[in-house]
């Protein structure tokens, strides 16, 4: 492993938060002292939860790395979502804020709905009510979810919980292969859908690719739809089709189902994760420990007060949103809001209308939206009213200083707790970031901050030991945590291997590069997976995109390997520029300079080339298989989870135009 370059020293205090921000050494006792014994620590925080039954035992770990958490309690996460809030006086509080994309033609919200938690609770039990008796539905079935994110959503994965059952949500952007290879995975027999959704002002025809799946899915009986957009088009299958509403007619309106008692390590979810090849992993979270690690985690790195506006931008598709957008305010009582649309539409200032219309304090969206929001300017955020905010986290992917020092400066006038949050699907809750609900340590741009109190997470090599501060390594976590997954659905091979195996010791391994700075600090670099090897170095793709963006005209940038045959491999750039910057050959000898110089020669890019955008998900993250398939004129693939299929083509072009332009020199 080698050295990696790291602004290690610099620190900030955001003015506001002077008093309650403590020095590096006193957080680093706290957290010694919650390792001594974590089953202990974890547990005083679990009994700040109502449980049905009392665990017997904190920890099962007699069967590692199938590790069980709260063994014998019993409880329901519909129950302290909903029942537990209601029961501390929160009934007529709104729990969630949904606004639809469509504007009118002054750019303002046509669709707005406010759910109280009493309204959530009642619409969650006619749900539960009528899955049960017009649909038969089992403890411990798995209910498949294609939707937009619609307040009918989250009643309906409350209600799922409610029952017994548990829920596989398949992202909307999904082609119809990928959700028919999660329904087939699931054996859900229930799919439920909506007609359609908006995006950029278009409607997606979301029942059209169900319609498509469950072709391939011999288990699947029923297909509930919501009517979301109203279309009259859609097909209908008889017997198999059944419309929400209609469904709901005769459900009576103050029907109580009582939630059901399941056992702590019972299973809350399936969540499938997807590479570029293999079958998707479908990864078990529970209910007991899960809840748990969302509650604290909540308290600690959101700070949450009960007068919090929180604003997640995640789709309910990925963890963040199960974790961060459902489950999490819901268990500490918080107002959420849904968005259901694109971060730009309207206009680049949607999500800055949104805090400041509902006055929101706490915020928390991905590194490529502000790398998005930065090429626009900050024009677009001066004309909003953003004052509210106390802290703006972001997820996803590593932040590059340059980035993170542009939304502290603009989103958050330099004054608020901001850091990049550290987990995955599979952890199920953050892990590593500042906590300033519990401590506050200095802000330091880019990093990922320390690891949470009760989560022994460390950068080691390839042995398993300790990396140095400044030494690159493998992102590690060393004990169990509640909120972890219990195993790959119908795969616990797989698990093992995948997860527990890389090293001649047990540790968990998270597939991601780090360093630790001499503070303890660490910096998260990037998938381990997503490296080159260029003429036996090991070069992180991320460690060159951060080079690149962190260039004053750099907007976005994305790095992928082509095959040499001097070197095996080479880095391959695909920049977006910032306003008032040119495409030029001389620009591109400057970013590579500006590279060699970051990183060094083996890191500099064998080509630059400037597109207008990148391919990315609807989620925001960068399609970098796509821009390696155009450079090397290898078949796309499925192109159904873009943002704008249009880019596809553009990168196309782009490479083809300025490679014409380089060769004519």
């Amino acid at each position: 492993m080698s050295e990696t370059a790291l602004p290690f020293n610099e620190k900030i205090i955001p003015p506001s938060w002077r008093d309650r921000t403590v020095d590096i050494e006193e957080f680093k006792r706290l957290r010694e002292e919650s390792l001594k014994n974590i089953e202990e620590f974890w547990a005083k925080i679990a009994e700040e939860l109502p449980w049905f039954k009392k665990w017997d035992k904190v920890l099962d770990a007699s069967n590692p790395p199938f590790y069980k958490w709260f063994v014998g309690a019993e409880t329901n996460m519909s129950y302290l979502c909903l029942d537990w809030q209601l029961q501390q006086g929160r009934k007529n509080k709104v729990a969630l804020i949904w606004e639809g994309e469509p504007v009118n033609e002054k750019g303002e919200p046509t669709e707005v709905r406010k759910l109280t938690y009493y309204d959530l609770w009642r619409e969650t039990n006619r749900i539960a009510y009528m899955l049960k008796n017009k649909l038969g539905v089992r403890k411990g079935e798995i209910i498949t979810f294609y939707c937009p994110m619609i307040p009918e959503l989250a009643a309906f994965l409350l209600a799922t919980a409610r029952i017994g059952a548990a829920h596989s949500v398949v992202f909307s952007g999904f082609s119809s292969q990928a959700l028919a290879e999660r329904i087939k995975d699931a054996e859900s027999r229930i799919v439920v859908t909506a007609d359609g959704m908006y995006r950029r002002g278009k409607i997606l025809r979301l029942k059209d690719v169900v319609d498509e799946a469950v072709k391939q899915c011999p288990t699947v009986e029923k297909v509930i739809v919501i009517r979301r957009v109203g279309l009259d088009d859609i097909n209908v299958v008889k017997g198999r089709d059944l419309f929400f509403d209609e469904l709901m007619e005769d459900v009576p309106k103050n029907v109580y189902v009582e939630p059901e008692r399941m056992k702590s390590d019972d299973m809350l979810f399936i969540l499938y994760t997807s590479g570029t090849t293999g079958k998707p992993k479908g990864i078990v979270h529970d209910i007991g420990g899960y809840a748990v690690g969302l509650y604290a985690t909540m308290k600690w790195i959101f700070d949450v007060r009960d007068d919090d506006i929180f604003f997640n931008t995640a789709d309910i598709g990925w963890i963040t949103g199960h974790s961060y957008n459902l489950y999490g305010p819901l268990l500490t009582g918080l107002t959420f809001i849904w968005y259901e649309g694109a971060p730009d539409y309207p206009a680049p200032d949607r999500w800055w209308s949104i805090i400041e219309r509902y006055g929101v304090t706490i915020f928390y969206t991905s590194p490529t939206a502000i790398r998005m929001f930065m090429r626009y300017g900050e024009d677009w955020i001066k004309k909003h009213d953003l004052s509210t905010l106390r802290i703006a986290h972001t997820v996803g992917e590593p932040i590059n200083p340059e980035a993170w020092r542009w939304y502290f400066k603009n989103l958050c006038n330099e004054d608020c707790a901001a850091s990049s949050t550290w987990w995955m699907t599979e952890t199920g809750i953050i892990m590593i970031s500042h906590t300033p609900g519990l401590k506050l340590i200095p802000l330091k741009p880019g990093t990922n901050a320390m690891p949470i109190p009760g989560v022994d997470a460390d950068v080691v090599n390839e042995k398993g030991e300790p990396c140095p501060p400044g030494v690159k390594g493998y992102l590690v976590i060393r004990t169990p945590w509640p909120g972890m997954l219990l195993t790959i659905y119908k795969d616990p091979e797989r698990y093992i291997k995948t997860y527990w195996s890389k090293f001649p010791i047990l540790l968990y391994y998270s597939g991601d590069f780090a360093v630790k700075d001499q503070d303890g600090y660490i910096w998260v670099l990037g998938r381990a997976d997503e490296v080159l090897k260029v003429a036996g170095h090991r070069i992180g793709t991320a460690e060159i995109e951060s080079a690149l963006v962190q260039h004053p005209a750099v907007a976005e940038a994305a790095v992928v390997g082509k095959p040499d045959p001097v070197k095996g491999e080479v880095p391959v750039a695909f920049v977006v520029l910032r306003q008032g910057y040119n495409p030029s050959p001389d620009l591109v000898k400057e970013l590579k300079v500006w590279v060699r110089k970051s990183i060094g020669p083996v890191a500099e890019p064998a080509e630059i080339y400037f597109v207008t955008k990148l391919p990315k998900t609807r989620s925001g993250k960068i399609m970098r298989r796509l821009i390696k398939a155009v450079l090397l004129a290898q078949p796309l693939g499925d192109v159904s989870t873009l943002e704008d299929e249009a880019s596809v083509e553009e990168v196309k072009r782009a490479y083809e135009e300025f490679k014409k332009l380089l060769e004519g020199q």
